[in-house]
């Protein structure tokens, strides 16, 4: 498309939708009408790619995950149609500012932290790739929650993300299904030995698709990303009397992670994740079937991946589906199924490990309470006589009164894999330790990448252009060419370069800051950047007591010998995660009295930047000198927020947890900061119950005098909550080991302001962190999933392989 053939068009389409005339035409006409241009232009795509993929019988990979967080896609779409400096340069000719329409544009709100990133990350890589693989996940109608920080606290409103129709989805009425909810289920034996089941009373739900297209980076493949959203059946809605009740159900699809502080936030959620996994499968089986595959056979045509434990019912699901409606024999669906699923763990937190009581999963799904206890039963049979007693009773789904839904995942699954080398090793030895016993063929490690175009083409333009000059263009096509710029460690020219693009972005992000908050930052300043969901495990409280440490110095001496530093937050905590929630009360009120503190407030500010999402990311991710990745060692599974602020050149300030482990093999320890016990360490912490943090506060006088900002009225209007971190720190011995941290970061965060004081160090530390960041594309990761778990091949739309 030539910049002419776009204006024409678009002022055609424009006056086509809407009867106007730019001059007369509002942002969001615009950006729609230049979204459904796009969509248009690549539609043909979308029909060739489904077309090879159904006539070629080529094995796909549908990826099930209860969160998605692909961002805002106008410049994304358009960068990897190849069209987005032609748009824009017609855009501005016609005086539209892409910019501007990339405002309007509302992010997704389908997730919320790094488990919907890293799926939107994959989607991408899938498409990239040529790979046949899909998205499978629920539209909700408002997301987790639009955050809002009123008197220092985290207010949740609704996000009305789909309040101006989201231009790149598709509705696809004529693909709905029907999903079974609740009521009584009877088993009629039948002749080959299977049950037929009768359904009593049970609830029918309308799963509605909305697909967007997942667009490949230069190349002709679009995947699909399906989202389903429910609906009340015209045969159903005699159930609904009031406006009360429809509302009720419509809530099936209109949060993420409803609150299940109570009973009913529960059942929605259990509802939420059976719902989308049954309509999913049915979808991919009846896509299956139009192209006259055998059900036996069905493994060899797809793979199914369970994103963590909320899709683990798809293990029980596509089991209903080939048994009661398929009439396969258990035999034989449970070796399709098997070879279907595979499943990726995330955690080791047990909190996030699901389970469920058996009352509340006989009551949502109870004929796939049935199948579970049936596949509980059959493995309790075959690994007895086996194994030892007790490693019968930990691996099994059932126990104590609730279905374990990572162990059905394992169970039901032929592949399990970690997302770092660290995480996987702790799920072999600690924490799966007694499965790997049973499977260890099943056990293996992908370590998590990320979408290099929209965390750098898009992202960081200053940056890229740099990269460019130093060593040509083809670092986007193939990120592995970054290792090049190792060849410029010495040159100060590349050097100089580096630091003025990032000059640019804090600038930016600077000028950003002030038109929200009114607060002047100096872009010359270490802008030392932690950005997560609050959780006790990633220690935001760890980097408060320091900022604190650094503020009772700075009043004691305002002379003091320091790089000025602005320290950023931003993410949300659960509504019901009260510990996360006083945490940023306490970071709020801390920023209040350092940024209104004349005697330091040249030298030190905090920022808190509300409702943290992936395109401030975009702006916040290019300005950070510092990334902080100081979770407790062996608790972050993998993190992917280190490896953004990697490839933009950051440093980071790291345990050694996660990928923390890996970024330090790449770039070495001379170009990272590493701080903290090690997972051996906390392991053997567990292990001896030697650690008291009591004993350390009363016998250290810095961590004494810093935790008391929390109590003695150095931090304003903490007191309930302060009090209450206060108590974790002290009274109820420091779960996360923050104070035992807490010498050891501070040390690190000295090395970190004298290594800051030469520029000419910090760049050609930044300048290694930018050259080994490919290592961490998710491209490769995908690569490695397709060739060793997923066993697809990439093929594009014009069928070569």
């Amino acid at each position: 498309m030539t910049k002419e053939n776009f204006e024409e068009l678009f002022i055609q389409k424009l006056r086509e939708y809407y009867a106007l005339d730019i001059s007369e035409a509002g942002d969001a006409e615009l950006l729609n009408t230049l979204g459904r241009i796009i969509t248009s232009y690549y539609n043909a795509n979308v029909v060739e790619t489904n077309k090879v993929y159904a006539g070629h019988h080529v094995k796909q990979a549908y990826y099930f995950s209860i969160e998605f967080l692909p961002g805002k896609m106008l410049k994304n779409n358009l960068l990897k149609l190849g069209l987005l400096d032609t748009v824009s340069s017609a855009l501005a000719e016609m005086g539209i500012d892409i910019e501007k329409l990339a405002n309007v544009e509302k992010d997704m709100a389908l997730g919320n932290g790094g488990l919907g990133r890293l799926a939107s990350c994959f989607m991408e890589s899938l498409a990239a790739g040529s790979f046949p693989g899909h998205g499978n996940g629920i539209r909700y109608s408002y997301g987790l929650f639009k955050q809002r920080i009123v008197d220092g606290y985290q207010v949740e409103i609704p996000d009305d993300w789909l309040k101006n129709p989201n231009v790149w989805e598709v509705r696809k009425e004529s693909r709905a299904e029907n999903v079974r909810l609740g009521g009584n289920v009877y088993l009629v034996p039948l002749p080959n030995g299977n049950f037929k089941p009768v359904y009593e009373n049970a609830q029918i739900l309308r799963a509605v698709p909305y697909d967007t297209g997942m667009i490949g980076y230069h190349n002709n493949t679009v995947n699909n990303m399906r989202l389903w959203s429910v609906e009340i059946p015209a045969s159903e809605e005699w159930r609904y009397d009031s406006l009360q009740e429809k509302r009720q159900f419509e809530d099936l699809t209109s949060v993420l992670y409803p609150d299940d502080s109570n009973e009913y936030g529960r059942l929605v959620r259990l509802a939420q994740e059976y719902f989308f996994v049954s309509a999913g499968l049915q979808s991919i089986i009846n896509f299956q079937k139009k192209n006259h595959i055998p059900m036996e056979a069905l493994h060899h045509q797809i793979a199914v991946h369970i994103n963590d434990t909320h899709p683990a019912m798809a293990v029980a699901e596509l089991m209903r589906i080939l048994i009661d409606e398929e009439d396969l024999s258990w035999d034989t669906a449970w070796h399709v199924t098997t070879k279907v699923m595979s499943y990726t763990n995330h955690t080791i937190m047990q909190e996030a490990l699901e389970t469920w009581p058996i009352g509340m999963v006989q009551q949502v799904v109870p004929r796939i309470y049935q199948i579970i206890e049936e596949i509980d039963r059959r493995f309790v049979e075959e690994m007895t006589g086996k194994h030892p007693h007790y490693l019968i009773e930990n691996t099994r789904i059932i126990a104590h009164e609730r279905v374990r839904m990572a162990n059905l995942a394992i169970i039901g699954s032929h592949s399990v894999n970690g997302v770092a080398k660290l995480h996987s090793e702790l799920l072999k030895n600690v924490v799966l330790h007694d499965f790997y016993t049973l499977y260890p063929e099943k056990f293996n490690n992908k370590t998590n990448g990320i979408d290099v175009r929209r965390w750098l083409h898009l992202s960081n333009p200053a940056l890229g252009e740099v990269l460019d000059q130093a060593i040509g263009s083809g670092w986007r096509d193939d990120i592995h060419q970054l290792r090049q710029l190792e060849n410029f460690i010495e040159d100060d020219q590349v050097l100089n370069a580096l630091a003025a693009a990032k000059l640019t972005n804090k600038k930016h992000l600077a000028q950003w800051i002030f038109e929200k908050q009114g607060i002047e930052l100096n872009p010359e300043a270490i802008f030392d950047v932690h950005i997560k969901r609050f959780h006790g495990y990633k220690r935001q409280l760890l980097n408060l007591l320091h900022i604190m440490k650094l503020y009772l110095e700075l009043k004691e001496n305002p002379e003091l010998e320091m790089h000025p530093r602005v320290f950023m937050f931003a993410g949300k905590a659960a509504p019901s995660y009260q510990f996360a929630k006083m945490n940023i009360k306490c970071i709020n009120e801390a920023a209040r009295l350092i940024n209104n503190d004349p005697d330091v407030n040249q030298k030190l500010k905090v920022i808190f930047i509300e409702d943290y999402n992936v395109t401030k990311a975009q702006s916040i991710i290019p300005a950070a000198d510092v990334s902080e990745q100081i979770s407790l060692a062996s608790k972050e599974a993998s993190g992917t927020s280190n490896m953004k602020f990697m490839l933009n050149g950051a440093l980071t300030m790291a345990t050694l947890d996660g990928a923390n482990v890996e970024i330090r093999d790449e770039v070495g320890d001379e170009n990272i900061f590493i701080f903290g016990l090690t997972e051996k360490e906390v392991y053997e912490y567990y292990h001896n119950g030697t650690y008291n943090s009591r004993e350390l506060y009363q016998n250290n006088q810095m961590i004494r005098r810093v935790v008391d900002t929390l109590i003695d009225g150095t931090i304003p209007n903490v007191q309930i909550e302060g009090g209450e971190l206060y108590k974790t720190l002290v009274d109820y011995n420091d779960e996360y080991f923050v104070l035992r941290d807490f010498e050891s970061y501070a040390a690190a965060q000295k090395r970190l302001d004298l290594d800051y004081g030469d520029q000419r160090l910090w760049q050609q530390m930044s300048l290694i962190n930018i050259a080994h960041a490919g290592h961490f594309s998710a491209d490769d990761t995908i690569k490695q999933y397709a060739d060793d778990i997923w066993h697809i091949q990439a093929i594009d739309p014009k069928g070569s392989r």
